[in-house]
């Protein structure tokens, strides 16, 4: 599963790899849901907190890229959601493998990454975290579901999160619909082909 904030116009983070502008849902309602990590609170609708919450107890593992990794210091503190996150890396950052985190990098490829992760989810979902790795798991067949929080934003240019891909068109079945405030929740199963 790929779940990323996206901007109306698809983006998600603008040049500068900020992503302000399109995590404002996180803190615009009245509903306590802390991070499974314990390390922040999000302040969300209702409909946002159910949402949230049924990602929370769903997601036992990530995959991420590079960049992702290098954008959070190599997940310092840990992954909001307390999961095991793998790094899909061509070399090994310098310091690594560390002990004081829960990050596996994986140099042997997206396939050995996605194994890794879904070997320590079990029955649990494992969700692709970064723009680049959704689209390499699109690619090659790997996602199987794409959550689009939309929010109501037009960036103009950034990152976008469906560029470039190699095989397309890719069907997708329609979306579950939730509207929260300041965000609508679609989610979105892949096709088979």
């Amino acid at each position: 599963m790929a779940e990323m904030s996206m901007s109306l116009d698809g983006f998600i983070a603008d040049p500068a790899d900020s992503v302000d502008h399109l995590f404002g849902w996180y803190a615009n309602g009245p509903v306590a849901v802390p991070a499974p990590n314990g390390g922040m609170t999000f302040h969300v609708s209702p409909v946002s907190a159910t949402y949230l919450r049924e990602e929370f107890a769903s997601v036992t593992a990530m995959v991420a890229g590079r960049r992702t990794f290098d954008l959070t210091d190599g997940f310092a503190g840990g992954h909001p959601y307390d999961i095991p996150v793998f790094v899909v890396t061509h070399s090994m950052p310098l310091g690594w493998p560390r002990d004081d985190r829960p990050v596996t990098v994986v140099t042997d490829g997206l396939e050995s990454a996605i194994a890794q992760a879904r070997a320590v989810a079990g029955d649990g979902v494992v969700s692709v975290g970064a723009a680049s790795i959704a689209r390499q798991c699109l690619d090659a067949g790997l996602l199987d579901t794409i959550r689009i929080n939309l929010v109501p934003v037009l960036l103009g240019r950034g990152v976008r999160l469906f560029d470039q891909l190699a095989h397309t068109p890719i069907k997708l079945e329609d979306p579950e619909v939730v509207a929260g405030d300041g965000v609508i929740h679609l989610c979105y199963d892949v096709k088979s082909s």
